[in-house]
């Protein structure tokens, strides 16, 4: 089977790495850190022009692309540069939704997404949900006139200060914990009784957690069906853990060119401490694991279009693998490193961060563990 990208699948990922080079150096990047927005405005829509956004969605839907490989070779970029800049959650998430379940009106919203003029963010997640996609506690109520009224909490909505509008998963019948009853919204960011709380995320970026106050909704701000959702919400995750999985081995592999490169230059007894053999045992190991996770991405990739069962097996069991692999990449190059791995200076750090965090995102190992076993279980439709 032949692994190689297409010709233009590498030209997208050389112009972006160059252009994430160029203008996206690490410096620039804890620039961003210390700013309130947590990402950069020019960035995205230089990302626009470009047509990296464009390369996730489908051609019948405004872009060019859309496919499993077209976001492995996007994200692993992405993880390279280690950018803040929200494609998981405007692109892969909110914009996959619509272009799925989306009325003509609400399709509308691609076009401009595509050219990066609006941003949008899922606020999916609550407090208390522990990763599971149909835990949901907000409430969405049905007016005599057809319209909605919101009320519920949304935590660590990533970017949501930025996002001009908003996916918001919430229940229309039901118990907090049922596969059935859940419905998505689609809400400009202005909305009356909305409040959001803003903060640092711990890897770069700002997420906020989300207070809906009786929010009132028109009926034509439902994506889709009513009770409907989950099916949706998982399409899309599946997507975003596809997405993360690319971005993780993006920033595994700039983690494994560091810690070689350091290993090559530090000294110690007048000799480099890559010549040390108990430390080329142990960097040998590394680089096997990270060839696995790239198993993994390419071959969650390859089933993005597959049967539910084939895709969303493939999909926990990369996300497995990347949760597992990365925090062991993380913690194996900063002890390569030594001390100087864990300051804010060195870049390695920020990676090291990144690949741990990507782990908690959309289902760590132990939930898509569990999920994949669950999964086994199940008989083919």
């Amino acid at each position: 089977m032949n692994f190689e990208h297409t010709e233009e699948r590498r030209m997208l990922a050389d112009s972006l790495r160059r252009l994430i080079t160029e203008q996206y150096g690490f410096e620039a990047r804890k620039h961003l850190l210390q700013s309130k927005p947590g990402m950069s405005r020019d960035m995205w829509s230089q990302l626009a022009e470009m047509g990296v956004i464009g390369a996730l969605f489908r051609e019948e839907d405004g872009g060019y692309g859309g496919g499993g490989f077209d976001i492995a070779v996007v994200f692993e970029e992405i993880g390279r540069g280690l950018l803040l800049e929200p494609l998981l959650g405007s692109a892969i998430l909110v914009g996959e939704a619509i272009a799925a379940a989306g009325t003509p009106a609400q399709k509308a919203l691609l076009e401009p997404i595509i050219a990066g003029q609006t941003l949008a963010a899922l606020a999916h997640e609550e407090a208390d949900s522990h990763y599971a996609p149909t835990h949901v506690t907000t409430r969405a109520t049905q007016e005599a006139d057809g319209s909605w009224r919101l009320q519920g909490h949304k935590a660590v909505v990533v970017q949501a200060e930025a996002a001009d509008v908003l996916l918001v998963s919430a229940r229309t019948s039901g118990a907090s914990d049922d596969a059935d009853g859940i419905s998505l919204f689609l809400i400009p960011a202005n909305t009356a009784g909305l409040q959001l709380q803003g903060s640092d995320a711990i890897d770069g970026g700002r997420v906020a957690d989300l207070l809906l106050q009786e929010v009132a909704l028109p009926a034509d701000a439902l994506l889709g069906s009513a009770d409907q959702g989950a099916a949706l919400l998982e399409r899309i995750l599946g997507r975003g853990v596809l997405a993360l999985c690319a971005e993780a081995l993006g920033a595994m592999e700039v983690a494994k060119e560091a810690t070689l490169d350091y290993l090559r230059t530090r000294k110690q007894f007048g000799l480099p401490i890559g010549s040390f053999q108990a430390l080329q045992h142990r960097m040998a190991d590394l680089l096997l694991e990270v060839e696995q996770a790239r198993s993994a991405v390419i071959n969650a990739a390859a089933a993005l279009d597959a049967d539910r069962l084939t895709r969303e097996r493939a999909l926990s069991a990369a996300k497995f693998s990347i949760g597992r692999i990365g925090t062991l990449v993380a913690e194996e190059s900063i002890q390569l490193h030594g001390g100087i791995g864990m300051t804010w200076e060195l870049p390695l750090s920020h990676y090291a961060k990144r690949l741990v965090m990507i782990d908690h995102q959309l289902g760590d190992e132990d939930h898509h563990l569990q999920r994949y076993i669950a999964l086994g279980r199940e008989v083919p439709a």
